[in-house]
């Protein structure tokens, strides 16, 4: 199994770390455009692999797409982080250029790849994928819910005083601070709704603390996070290259399913070795519904921005 990671920031390298810790793959490539950065990367991680007990092999190319030839699983991450103030929707002017170019030469290199979007505003860059590339529809995955899903998690155990292991929860929707949507009416711990243990005023916190998480860390660190970004997207790499059948919420191409039509959202799916195995219909109360659509409508909103 080849997986190939472009960019090799903070988030590619914590994604390459994670996939090469869990040792189901055989090689990783890293690619970046800053020269020996990739390589660099390549070689402090595989240091690392007699002292985390990993044989998968990690290489770096400095744009060397022909590196990347015959990856299974291919995951962006390239583009421009976010700055403390910053919506994930201003990076689009610069993000989309890189990641259509980055798109074009990984397909052209791996014909049948699957492809993971990371980049952000990562539903638009998840459409704009399907656009330039005619991949189809399973084969094209954006990040978002799973790291989003994690955070609300972390959100609720901290909120119930609760082990992280105890709780479930997910979030659907938009990846930004005003389009996700944290279904807190089906979170629970062990089986038991959260409702039961937490009042609606603590449970609208911890809601509204979930949907600006990627800003609050960026507001500390002065940067985009990596740690949760890498683990979320090496989760859905091995969901995939282990054929686990896995379900989490991924931005997927709906045509139809909630009422939409023509986007890329989030929303609950299978993984498997074909990528989106399918896409799981939960039932969404009305107020739910509402919040889908509206989050749906500033999706559509920012791929207007968007120049083929």
């Amino acid at each position: 199994m080849k997986i190939t990671v472009v960019g090799a920031g903070a988030v590619g390298a914590s994604c390459a770390e994670y996939i090469a810790i869990k040792d189901f793959a055989s090689e990783v490539v890293l690619l970046d455009i800053k020269e020996g950065y990739a390589e660099g990367k390549a070689m402090d991680l595989m240091q690392t692999a007699s002292l985390n007990g990993f044989d998968t092999k990690i290489s770096g190319t400095t744009g060397d797409y022909s590196k990347t030839a015959g990856s299974d699983i291919a995951v962006i991450t390239s583009g421009i982080p976010r700055k403390p103030g910053m919506t994930r929707e201003e990076l689009i002017g610069i993000n989309a250029g890189i990641v259509k170019t980055v798109a074009t030469n990984l397909v052209e290199h791996s014909p049948n790849v699957i492809l993971i979007v990371v980049s952000n505003p990562m539903d638009t860059m998840t459409y704009l994928v399907h656009k330039v590339t005619g991949l189809p529809k399973e084969r094209i995955i954006g990040m978002g819910g799973a790291l989003d899903s994690a955070r609300f998690k972390y959100r609720l155990a901290e909120a119930l005083e609760a082990p992280i292991s105890d709780v479930d929860g997910m979030v659907i929707g938009g990846h930004s601070d005003t389009g996700m949507v944290p279904l807190a009416r089906h979170a629970s711990r062990n089986s038991v709704k959260v409702s039961e243990f937490l009042s609606d005023d603590r449970l609208a916190q911890v809601v509204e603390d979930t949907k600006v998480g990627g800003a609050t860390l960026t507001k500390l660190l002065g940067t985009s996070a990596w740690y949760a970004p890498g683990a979320a997207v090496s989760g859905l790499v091995q969901a995939i290259a282990c054929d686990l059948k896995k379900l989490f919420p991924c931005s997927t191409m709906l045509n139809g399913e909630y009422d939409l039509d023509d986007i890329c959202i989030g929303v609950p799916v299978i993984l498997g070795k074909n990528g989106i195995e399918k896409i799981v219909n939960i039932d969404l109360n009305q107020a739910e519904k509402d919040k889908m659509q509206a989050s749906a409508e500033g999706v559509r909103k920012t791929n207007g921005l968007l120049q083929f």
